[in-house]
């Protein structure tokens, strides 16, 4: 386990090199840089040398492997520089905006799973029934719904016609947090609430929940006792998939709502050409997918024994 854990955190430099590089060269070939926009749109007009020497300043003349080398050397020691547009430090405005993408991460992980498992199971257990129906069409319709369309949705109802929630977040967060939080969770569900039913009806026609039927077991001991322990490796791979989704930032969802997290700040930094800040997003994304996969292996570790984290097979 150890050695395994290990051999996954050294995978994590090669993916860190490799898409840091890429995404360094892509914003290069965008064409167009922080200095420029910046002066451009100050509303005043300045002269070719200055916004020349402030290019110099933060090194934006150098070669592309020289800016490079010289941003990726100071992330491994903890200097990311400094944002080209706030001039704020880029690791603290990156902190800064974490614990509200946690936030929502969180409480939106939790409404889907409130929803999703029960939901799954009632569907499942009452295979082409009425229940089942209506809860494969609601799920479809959640599904089919864009989250900026379901937003807008909740807006129009929940915020503008019965004035229950802020259009935009506030100084109130626990209001502020549940449109996105809602929006988030409507799509996850509906997918979920589908992957669950799938996942728990198959494990229904299998011959131990037969055999234990046969035995007088009852319904939600065999469900709950067993069924769903087979059925969580799937259920924790979908969750793991959203959680590192999430982890680097809804940007629709908290762009609509002015949710100030990392999504947020990285569709500005995009579009003011903030380097700086872009890059340190994209190694975010990097780490945070392998850590959540990482962490996604070990659990199927403790779930099911027959997964052999060495490579040798179940």
């Amino acid at each position: 386990m150890g050695k395994y854990i290990v051999k996954r955190l050294l995978q994590l430099i090669p993916v860190l090199i490799g898409i840091t590089f890429l995404s360094f060269g892509m914003m290069r070939l965008a064409g167009g840089d922080a200095v420029t926009y910046m002066y451009e749109n100050a509303g005043v007009a300045v002269s070719q040398e200055i916004i020349d020497e402030a290019k110099e300043e933060y090194g934006l003349n150098d070669p592309f492997l020289v800016q490079y080398a010289r941003w990726f050397a100071g992330m491994i020691t903890g200097d990311m520089g400094k944002s080209y547009v706030s001039q704020r430090d880029v690791y603290e405005t990156f902190v800064e905006k974490l614990p509200a993408t946690i936030l929502l991460t969180v409480s939106s992980i939790l409404l889907t799973v409130v929803l999703a498992i029960p939901l799954g199971i009632v569907s499942a257990v009452n295979h082409n029934k009425w229940s089942d129906y209506m809860i494969r069409f609601l799920s479809f319709i959640g599904n089919s719904m864009p989250n900026f369309f379901a937003a807008l949705v909740l807006i129009y109802f929940l915020s503008v016609k019965l004035r229950l929630f802020p259009v935009i977040t506030n100084e109130n967060l626990a209001q502020s947090l549940v449109l996105p939080t809602v929006t988030l969770a409507i799509s996850m569900a509906s997918k979920y609430t589908r992957q669950v039913r799938a996942t728990v009806l198959e494990e229904l026609n299998k011959d131990y929940v037969m055999g234990a039927r046969a035995r007088g077991v009852r319904g939600k001991i065999i469900i709950w006792r067993s069924v769903m322990k087979s059925s969580m490796l799937t259920i924790i791979t979908l969750l793991a998939l959203s959680v590192g989704s999430l982890l680097g930032g809804t940007t629709i969802v908290e762009t609509i709502f002015m949710w100030d997290g990392v999504g947020k700040m990285a569709v500005d930094a995009i579009t003011m050409r903030d380097y700086p800040i872009i890059q340190a997003y994209v190694a975010w994304m990097a780490v945070i997918y392998v850590l959540v996969n990482l962490i996604t292996d070990i659990v199927y570790h403790y779930l099911d024994p027959r997964v052999r984290l060495g490579g040798d097979g179940a």
